[in-house]
């Protein structure tokens, strides 16, 4: 498939750190592709850089197969929709969106009926004469979009555009972001320190840490997979436990915590018996159950007293200290069925399967 993007081996320094540690990605025509990070990780750099706001240090960006060095933000394929819009309030809508094709020189009635069509897609039809400050943080957002969309850009740079939304919005938003992607086939490149938006949005992630990547798949992939501790600490919510490991069986590893507790997962990378590990056990992963007894033979069970319900509608959890070692486990709580009635201080068994389970080298953490 042909590549709209490419990044090859990319650095940005400041100072004697790097902001940006010699990168490369690939990005398909067409694709959603998020860079998902902490704050401070280099991902708006990068994105700055693919912009042509910022210059490499070394490396190179490619866009439809053509090297960007030396080239001017306003010569590039691309156009950047940042978080807090950069709209011209004292523009109309139909003025917003048409700007950028005034100053190519398009004619008048080109540019109206280019907006028109444009808003149109966007579901503003006869929004055109509407002052900036009379939308909606949804309708505000599209007029964005619809902006960087005019212009026909070979790449779409979002920098986490929806930051500044509230809660119910950002959802909404997260779906009309992804429907307009697949109505133009416009290639996003989408920045973002939210996993929900990358997994949701995304066709794949590239995670990022202290400048570089960690790893680049699809949302599941890392999400079931993940290669390495932070991936899997950082992409959705995890039980982390720590301890030596006292066996290696082909792919799957046995390990001990300092309060003896025992627990076996899948093995990732290297790790040798002796050495430090750590494992991860996603909520959801875990199965519970009135005894020990009832639980599939094949699974490593536990048992410990519930410690505290945290209600969040479908991802509700209960938070259960093992008895012996007093670890903590937060464990996804159904929604119906005998588990619904749960109180603090109940009694409880769990178990996962050690397959659902992933373990890497401790000094990797």
């Amino acid at each position: 498939m042909a590549q709209d993007l490419e990044v090859d081996r990319v650095t940005k320094r400041y100072g004697a750190s790097s902001a940006v540690d010699r990168l490369s990605l690939e990005v398909a025509h067409g694709s959603f592709f998020s860079i998902l990070g902490p704050s401070g990780c280099g991902k708006t750099t990068l994105l700055r850089m693919i912009a042509g706001f910022l210059a490499p240090d070394d490396g190179d960006v490619r866009i439809g197969g053509a090297s960007m060095r030396g080239v001017p933000p306003n010569r590039r394929p691309v156009n950047m929709v940042f978080q807090h819009l950069a709209l011209f309030p004292m523009m109309t809508v139909g003025d917003n969106v048409g700007y950028g094709l005034v100053r190519r020189g398009v004619a008048r009635a080109e540019i109206r009926s280019k907006v028109d069509a444009m808003l149109a897609r966007v579901g503003l039809s006869g929004a055109q004469g509407r002052r900036i400050d009379q939308l909606s943080g949804g309708q505000k957002q599209r007029v964005a979009i619809a902006r960087s969309l005019v212009l026909e850009p070979t790449l779409l740079l979002l920098d986490e555009p929806l930051g500044a939304l509230d809660l119910k919005l950002r959802e909404h938003m997260k779906l009309e972001l992804k429907q307009l992607q697949a109505h133009f086939g416009t290639t996003f490149v989408y920045i973002t320190h939210d996993q929900s938006e990358a997994l949701v949005l995304s066709d794949h992630v590239a995670v990022m840490n202290a400048g570089r990547f960690e790893q680049v798949g699809t949302p599941q992939e890392l999400y079931y997979h993940p290669k390495t501790p932070f991936v899997a600490a950082f992409v959705g919510a995890n039980n982390r436990v720590a301890g030596t490991v006292t066996n290696v069986e082909g792919d799957v590893v046995e390990l001990v915590t300092a309060a003896g507790l025992k627990l076996r997962g899948r093995r990732e990378g290297e790790l040798a018996t002796g050495g430090g590990a750590v494992a991860f056990a996603r909520p959801e992963s875990i199965v519970l159950a009135r005894d020990r007894a009832q639980l599939p033979a094949a699974m490593q069970s536990f048992s410990g007293n519930v410690e505290s319900l945290l209600f969040d509608g479908a991802n509700s959890a209960v938070l259960v200290l093992e008895t012996a070692t007093r670890i903590e486990f937060r464990i996804a709580l159904p929604q119906t069925g005998e588990f619904a009635d749960l109180v603090p201080g109940e009694r409880i068994a769990f178990g996962f399967d050690p397959g659902r389970a992933v373990c890497f080298r401790a000094e990797a953490s």
